[in-house]
């Protein structure tokens, strides 16, 4: 049972998700109102009191990240002036993410500059779904709970397919556990593509692990960007004799060349969630789907307020 004391607030990144959670908790969306002055800076009033009140702000920090972000940020100082009791940041895409280590000497690790402007923003709680790294957890001294899409998929991907021609492979190695995952809920095998990023957003494939020959392959990453890793990795697989590549992402970013790659691939589809809102060129293609994470994150939101196991979703 909801308390009355609990309040779910939208940014402006992805209206329709905060709207699907709101309907799926059976609550209304709190009462906001946010502009945006000639010179960009940004104005925003909760209006309705919330004091002493446990509110929920669903803002993806997906483009442009740099406003979401500091959209995000407005609101959770907006909240701690007002003597909110909790704050709970709901980040279904969380950006800068892949910033998570220093790659080269003289580089930040924007991730942990990102978790820092939080926690003292005043944010009590993180809620997201499929980071990038795990590890970020660690970069906040304050709860976060990272939820998964893997049941989501799984259970898509067994109603779509006949599993006994079904092949899960891995992007690259570094996305073998998250294959792993998909590939034991669905009890089938799992391939691992082989490859070496010269530069950012540039992948170069070199090898396929396993034999993938006759067998309908699912690749399975958790970010979609420009779709040039994808597509190679469609393309090479097709060469080696899987009859059907199909692929599921949890946060289609898709951005630059994306679109015009994905049309032009071979690729079945590319499923998605709604983490991130997608513009009408993407959902042009006809090669892209999308499963809305809404009951999940709601019944999460649930949880935490509640004081309930998150892990146990997907037990």
């Amino acid at each position: 049972m909801i308390n009355k004391k609990l309040r779910l607030f939208s940014g402006t990144s992805n209206p329709p998700l905060a709207e699907a959670i709101c309907k799926h908790m059976g609550l209304p969306q709190g009462d906001m109102y946010i502009q945006r002055f000639s010179d960009g800076e940004i104005f925003m009033q909760v209006q309705e009191t919330i004091r002493g009140l446990d509110a929920f702000f669903i803002q993806s920090t997906s483009a442009p990240a740099n406003d979401n972000l500091m959209e995000l940020l407005i609101f959770i100082d907006a909240a701690k002036r007002a003597s909110t009791h909790n704050i709970c940041a709901v980040i279904p895409y969380f950006g800068y993410a892949r910033q998570d280590r220093k790659s080269a000497g003289r580089t930040p690790i924007s991730a942990k500059l990102v978790a820092d402007l939080l926690t003292k923003a005043g944010v009590t709680r993180i809620l997201t779904i499929d980071l990038h790294a795990t590890q970020i957890q660690g970069f906040f001294d304050i709860p976060v709970d990272n939820i998964f899409a893997a049941p989501l998929f799984a259970k898509d991907a067994a109603s779509q397919n006949n599993i006994e021609d079904v092949m899960v492979v891995s992007p690259d190695v570094g996305g073998v556990v998250r294959a792993r995952a998909l590939a034991s809920r669905l009890h089938v095998d799992m391939a691992i593509v082989d490859k070496r990023r010269p530069a950012p957003n540039e992948a170069k494939v070199m090898n396929i692990i396993g034999d993938v020959e006759g067998k309908h392959c699912i690749l399975i990453d958790d970010i979609v960007d420009t779709a040039g890793t994808l597509c190679n990795a469609v393309e090479a697989l097709l060469e080696r004799g899987a009859t059907k590549v199909s692929a599921y992402a949890t946060h289609g970013v898709l951005s630059g060349p994306a679109g015009e790659r994905l049309k032009a691939s071979g690729l079945h589809e590319l499923v998605i969630t709604d983490s991130i809102l997608q513009p009408e060129h993407i959902l042009a293609t006809g090669k892209v789907r999308i499963l809305t994470i809404a009951p999940l994150m709601g019944e999460a939101i649930s949880r935490i307020y509640d004081a309930r196991s998150i892990s146990s979703l997907y037990n």
